[in-house]
């Protein structure tokens, strides 16, 4: 439950840096980006693993790139469920904060992991 929540908190504060960086991730405050962390966790536990068994001949043919379009799918996805609350403006720059949630999460959960 507690690493759970960590990886929410991650999520959101990836969010937060995704929104100052670009005027086309909109968040409707701290409290916004911690519910859009909260349903992008979910949706990384239910909905990506599905769509990685659905398209893993292209992933594996991708090396695993593929793998940034599904990040990028649940973002979307975020986005459609969130409504006003968390908004990115088109597949292309979900595709860019996607990479960049990638990388940030990538950062702080070694930083997390060494302070452990």
């Amino acid at each position: 439950m507690k690493n759970w929540l960590m990886h929410i908190i991650v999520n959101a504060i990836a969010i937060i840096a995704v929104g100052a960086l670009f005027e086309a991730v909109q968040i409707d405050g701290v409290v916004g980006a911690l519910l859009a962390g909260f349903i992008l966790s979910i949706l990384n536990a239910i909905v990506r693993p599905i769509l990685v068994i659905l398209t893993l001949p292209i992933t594996i043919l991708s090396l695993g790139l593929f793998l940034l379009v599904i990040n990028a799918i649940t973002l979307v996805l975020t986005d459609l469920l969130l409504g006003s609350t968390f908004n990115i403006d088109g597949f292309g720059m979900a595709f860019v904060a996607a990479i960049i949630i990638a990388l940030i999460n990538l950062v702080l959960n070694s930083l997390i992991k060494d302070m452990k």
